[in-house]
């Protein structure tokens, strides 16, 4: 009998070749499934199989997933706890599907994981962290072109990182993105930010592909044009010292960046339907964590506008 280790790497091969997912998801599915093989390892004292994941397990699984503390003695976020979860549903459907007799997905249940706060920037605040980067240095031009493209496009970190300069369309002002699961979507550029990247790319005299390069050597081989690439960390720890030299005491983050671009076109007066497809989410659900921060602003607009909040209407 095929025991658990191998079925989960047949699954994640599935996730990378079939259903195009990312790595860093496959990733994390292969994490939190391993975390599962290892609790029934321990807890039964034989490679777990298939036969295993039943009812109880996965019930004492999920106490030891609330009780469990790392080496620094936190726990583990809620939602931390809810991903281990998603990740086993998702294995037990596509081990039905392949016929396979195990426990039915959907008696697992997920725990009820509190909403989280949308971060995001008000517009003076974009502002300020816009104007900190020096323009007397190339790195300096990079950095605001950066900043000014997150809060244009409300692309992913992900996304910026893997641009390549011929992904860029000036003259039409946009740029095709290949976002999660492989989806391609039209990205459009502020006149703003155009003006800087143009700007930036001019400067430039480097052969390398990647719209944002490393200024500080190469990560790795120094002939592969990809050691040049800007990363993801990189990003963030640039946006964090803008924040600093800013004086914005909340957190700012590429995602913030990303939020803030969402809401500004809503208090402007966007569709929820036309943010979905900027920001490429592939259901209108997702999109909708932003309504509540919009409903402040509908609020205003009511008690601004209309004609029975006026001073001197009459009442009866």
């Amino acid at each position: 009998m095929k025991n658990l280790a191998y079925w989960r790497e047949r699954f994640l091969e599935y996730l990378e070749v079939e259903k195009n997912r990312s790595p860093l998801t496959s990733r994390n599915y292969g994490f939190y499934l391993r975390r599962l093989e290892e609790y029934l390892q321990k807890k039964l004292g034989h490679s777990p199989t298939l036969a295993d994941i039943n009812r109880e397990n996965v019930r004492q699984f999920r106490l030891y997933l609330a009780r469990f503390r790392d080496y620094r003695g936190r726990p583990l976020k809620k939602i931390t706890q809810a991903y281990h979860l998603i990740a086993l549903r998702s294995f037990l459907r596509w081990l039905v599907k392949n016929d396979q007799k195990v426990l039915a997905p959907e008696k697992i249940e997920l725990p009820r994981v509190e909403s989280r706060s949308l971060s995001f920037l008000t517009f003076d605040k974009v502002e300020r962290l816009l104007l900190q980067p020096s323009l007397q240095t190339i790195q300096g031009l990079r950095d605001r072109a950066i900043l000014e493209l997150l809060f244009s496009t409300g692309l992913r970190v992900s996304e910026l990182v893997a641009l390549n300069r011929d992904q860029i369309n000036f003259k039409t002002g946009e740029l095709n993105v290949i976002g999660k699961g492989g989806h391609a979507r039209l990205v459009f550029l502020s006149e703003r930010a155009r003006y800087w990247l143009e700007r930036y790319f001019a400067k430039r005299d480097d052969p390398w592909p990647a719209c944002f390069i490393r200024y500080s050597g190469p990560k790795g081989d120094i002939r592969r044009p990809d050691s040049w690439r800007l990363s993801v960390r990189s990003i963030q720890r640039m946006i964090a010292k803008y924040r600093r030299r800013a004086g914005i005491v909340t957190k700012v983050t590429p995602h913030v960046l990303r939020h803030s671009f969402a809401t500004d076109l809503l208090f402007s007066g966007a569709d929820l339907r036309s943010v979905q497809e900027l920001l490429g989410h592939k259901n209108i659900a997702t999109t909708q964590i932003y309504t509540h921060v919009t409903n402040k602003r509908l609020r205003e607009i009511y008690q601004k506008y209309h004609s029975g909040n006026r001073k001197g209407a009459r009442r009866r």
